[in-house]
């Protein structure tokens, strides 16, 4: 039956067939093994090769190695959940953040985004300046301190070099725009025009998200410093140590239960008495392993209360980070003054249109008076004023008195009521 459902090879296809003295095809003459069988790259399983990245692994000892890993891979082996691993993508943009795990320390610093273990750092290989600096400055320390006696694990070295590259990062961008900015909110100060006030307006574009960036890591640090069990999570060598003491511990045990019972059943496999040692070593072997399961609670429990070594780090960095966050809060108090002096300014520039403007509203009302006295003796009519030759002067001279004594009166009213300092 099996030999009938086998699929035999058309005899009309002789060109795709090998030759007989090809080894790797099957001598049951079935296609699909031998295509199984050949070391084509174009014949691929579905999914083969597909959602591998490069990634940059560092060792305890400084030793860098560019592996072909895929996110599940990576998952299994860090114990990691899906929405941790998505922080490192490049392709998203999320905000920094430090999340202590099980086995790993996920860290996304601006462009340090990393996962540290208890004995590595795992990393996808990028050309940027930020990651290779880290990889080299990494790898450098660690190869320094290699012989030397440290009190610092491996995973809290790689996290205060996150920390310290992140932090000079931001402070030297917030150092060069405080340099760039403070010549332009001069020259704004001094002469206010639209090509200063684009130049400031982008500027202060700059800053707002700088400031957010530097905040948010403040932030971060600041929630893990009051928070302790997140701190204890973070002791990964600790946490490693405890459980492999667990696990040999637990080990012993269990072979000295059996060698203990085969002894046992070897020289009394029937006795009444026997029997009842048999159970008093169970009872032993398992108050053995009570014990040393709440000897391992106690140490993690020590370890939870013991975390001073990695709040000093965090204090130290929290420090450098709020001063910077200082800095740009001094920058942007600074904008806001200049802003609010150039409103001032323009509101004064505002106000001195407005007096004139109210000046040159009362002279030509003034002016427009004595038009109306032109114009009514330049109507066609008969009177006895037309035939003195000197009464034009007069009436000219009489309303130029009149309307400058008008104009007069309403300037000692406006300074009257304070509405123009005249």
């Amino acid at each position: 039956m099996a030999e009938r459902q086998t699929q035999e090879i058309p005899s009309k296809f002789p060109e795709f067939l090998p030759s007989n003295s090809d080894s790797r095809f099957p001598s049951n003459g079935r296609l699909e093994d031998y295509f199984r069988g050949l070391g084509n790259p174009g014949f691929k399983k579905r999914g083969h090769g597909l959602g591998s990245r490069s990634w940059v692994k560092i060792d305890q000892n400084g030793n860098s190695k560019i592996l072909e890993l895929d996110k599940a891979t990576v998952m299994r082996h860090c114990s990691l959940p899906s929405r941790d691993l998505r922080l490192l993508d490049p392709m998203f943009i999320y905000p920094s953040s430090i999340l202590g795990r099980e086995k790993a320390i996920v860290v996304n610093l601006e462009m340090i985004r990393c996962i540290i273990t208890a004995d590595e750092v795992i990393l996808m290989n990028s050309l940027d300046a930020s990651v290779v600096h880290y990889v080299s400055e990494l790898c450098k320390r660690l190869q320094a301190n290699k012989d030397q006696a440290d009190d610092l694990p491996f995973e809290f070295k790689a996290l205060e070099l996150a920390l310290e590259l992140t932090c000079m990062s931001l402070d030297a961008q917030a150092k060069e725009l405080e340099v760039e900015i403070y010549p332009v909110l001069d020259e704004l100060a001094s002469s206010i025009s639209t090509l200063n006030l684009e130049h400031v307006r982008r500027l202060k574009g700059h800053l707002l998200a700088l400031t957010q960036r530097v905040q948010k890591v403040c932030d971060e640090i600041e929630h893990l410093m009051d928070d302790d069990g997140d701190m204890a999570e973070m002791y990964l060598t600790e946490k490693k140590q405890r459980k492999e003491a667990y696990a040999n511990n637990e080990q012993y045990d269990q072979t000295t239960f059996f060698t203990a019972s085969r002894v046992g059943s070897k020289s009394a496999p029937v006795s009444p008495v026997g029997s009842c040692i048999g159970v008093q070593k169970l009872q032993r072997a398992f108050s053995s392993i009570s014990s040393s399961k709440h000897g391992s609670l106690g140490s993690s429990s020590n370890s939870e209360e013991n975390i001073d070594q990695l709040e000093m780090l965090l204090e130290a960095y929290f420090v450098f980070i709020d001063n910077t966050l200082n800095k740009l809060l001094s920058l942007k108090e600074y904008i806001d003054d200049t802003e609010d002096f150039i409103t001032i300014k323009l509101g004064n520039v505002q106000n001195q249109l407005i007096k004139f403007e109210l000046l040159l509203t009362g002279a030509t009302f003034v002016a427009t008076v004595f038009a109306v006295v032109t114009a009514v003796f330049g109507m066609n009519f008969e009177a006895t004023i037309f035939d003195v030759p000197s009464a034009f002067n007069w009436v000219l001279i009489l309303s130029g008195i009149l309307c400058g004594s008008l104009y007069f009166s309403f300037l000692l009213y406006v300074r009257h009521k304070k509405i123009l300092s005249v």
